[in-house]
């Protein structure tokens, strides 16, 4: 990032500062049916209905309540995919935020992880150098429920070269620094995160706002700003798209549903561990050494 551009502007009403958010979204389909394309072992989006990928929604959420309690916060929206992606900026924009950027080119199709992170690092930049200014803050969600991959985030910060966290649950400003609350393995852990940084969000412990009627209208009119590779100058072609994707998927399919199964319930507990046994002996998923029934 370009040492020129300020780390924050004056808000608008002329007090304080004016913190810089964005959050990175991607639309998703909503199926369990998901249809791959044989030849190229990529999602087949036509027909598919498509959703807001819910972590990004937990991520735009995050952006949200740190704008509750300091409205000179101002709340940018990106995501890469076809033109009919600006459905979920426009969503987006339903809840808080105030500009959106769609990133759209043939060129970008087929695009794997990193190739993606790529594009992503390159628009950053890009909308940084129009609007003067960088963002104080990225987030994006942990992962995509189409890929679940969780790399997207943490490679757009290796990119930028800024500090991350990842799986953040809450955050609260402190100064120049991000409080941020983690989910672990075993609880969570509060890490303080330099500005600028990124983060990346997964399920919180509380509910998301809806967006309002009156804001729903108000983005329907709202110009969402469209980015190509040609507005990219200096993007290395050779990193995009099938071309530039050092992976390839070489197999995708629906994993057959799970059924059956046998729920043991019977009191004391001692007698449902009876039963249980019971069963594996019977089926010879185990041997009763003592030639007995457990």
């Amino acid at each position: 990032m370009s040492s020129t551009i300020p780390m924050t502007s004056p808000a608008p009403d002329g007090g304080g500062t004016c913190l810089n958010i964005l959050v990175l979204v991607k639309q998703v389909p909503n199926t369990q049916a998901i249809k791959i394309d044989p030849e190229t072992n990529t999602l087949i989006r036509d027909g598919v209905e498509s959703i807001l990928n819910p972590y990004d929604s937990y991520a735009l959420e995050a952006a949200t309540r740190l704008k509750d309690k300091l409205a000179s916060i101002k709340i940018s929206v990106l995501t890469m995919g076809p033109a009919r992606a600006d459905v979920v900026l426009r969503e987006c924009m339903a809840i808080s935020a105030d500009a959106a950027y769609l990133v759209t080119d043939r060129r970008f199709g087929g695009s794997d992880t990193l190739a993606t992170s790529y594009i992503l690092s390159q628009a950053i930049r890009f909308v940084q150098a129009q609007e003067g200014r960088r963002f104080d803050l990225i987030f994006c969600g942990k992962q995509a429920i189409d890929g679940d991959t969780g790399q997207v985030g943490p490679q757009v910060a290796e990119l930028l070269d800024l500090p991350q966290v990842t799986s953040g649950l809450a955050c609260e400003l402190a100064g120049d620094e991000l409080l941020v609350v983690r989910e672990m393995d075993d609880g969570t852990e509060k890490l303080a995160l330099p500005l600028p940084g990124l983060v990346t969000f997964t399920k919180p412990n509380y509910s998301l706002r809806p967006p309002s009627a009156r804001r729903k209208l108000a983005a329907k009119k709202l110009d969402i700003t469209t980015i190509s590779a040609d507005d990219l100058e200096g993007i290395d072609r050779g990193r995009i798209g099938l071309k530039g994707s050092p992976t390839r998927v070489r197999k995708a399919y629906v994993p057959p549903a799970k059924t059956g199964g046998v729920i043991f319930s019977a009191q004391p507990i001692e007698e449902s561990v009876r039963q249980l046994a019971q069963l594996l002996v019977d089926r010879d998923l185990v041997v009763n050494v003592e030639g007995d029934a457990p």
